[in-house]
């Protein structure tokens, strides 16, 4: 029987390709994207369903551009849409080191957690179980070309990000993968993946579903 995965994330998730400019609307094509690329490899026994959303704060309601780009506002809707199923990833945090929503790393490690919760207490898996989690910790940021003063004094919580999340996952019992210790981010915009950065993540993460999810 064919098993679902949720892929809920950001612009990294989605597939933006690196901005030169705050105008850039840009997405990799399906050949690329690492979702899709872990689609490829994993089929014919899984369905990765991608759910990336550019912008996506793990719990901010965004003041410039919408409160649609508050996930945990948005969740409860995804989990009845693409109910039942089987895994849910989640790669977020990146938009919650933008300057103006003012939170730390442990902030947003706490508020990663409040998603893994909402999750946990939902009906969303098979036999109206709650869905297994895996938490993705993304690449740092830095500081470079057109969203530079967007992440304006971001690098430390970046750079901490990753242990944040690691022990978030462990509090919740939930199994682990650090995007950055497979790729980095672009010196282009500082924040996106480029074309072979998505594939090489795409490989990693079916490698780690196979390890996390073999039964």
């Amino acid at each position: 029987m064919t098993r679902s995965l949720l892929c809920f994330g950001d612009s990294n998730t989605h597939g933006t390709p690196p901005m030169d400019s705050l105008s850039s609307q840009g997405r990799f094509g399906i050949d690329v994207r690492w979702p899709a690329v872990m689609q490829t490899i994993l089929a014919p026994d899984w369905t990765v369903i991608e759910e990336g959303h550019p912008g996506r704060t793990t719990v901010h309601d965004d003041p410039i551009n919408g409160v649609h780009k508050n996930g945990i506002r948005m969740l409860p809707a995804l989990l009845e849409t693409h109910r039942p199923l089987d895994v849910i990833v989640i790669m977020l945090g990146t938009n919650d080191l933008q300057h103006r929503f003012g939170v730390n790393a442990a902030e947003i490690a706490l508020a990663i957690g409040k998603i893994v919760e909402t999750i946990k207490a939902s009906d969303s898996g098979i036999n109206q179980q709650a869905p297994d989690i895996l938490l993705m910790s993304p690449p740092p940021v830095m500081q470079s070309g057109c969203l530079a003063e967007i992440f304006e004094n971001s690098i430390d919580n970046a750079h901490a990000l990753s242990g944040t999340i690691a022990n978030m996952a462990r509090q919740h019992d939930v199994p682990y993968f650090d995007a950055g210790a497979h790729i980095a981010v672009s010196p282009i915009d500082g924040v996106h993946f480029d074309a072979e950065s998505h594939i090489t993540l795409g490989h990693a993460m079916a490698d780690a579903v196979h390890k996390f999810f073999a039964n």
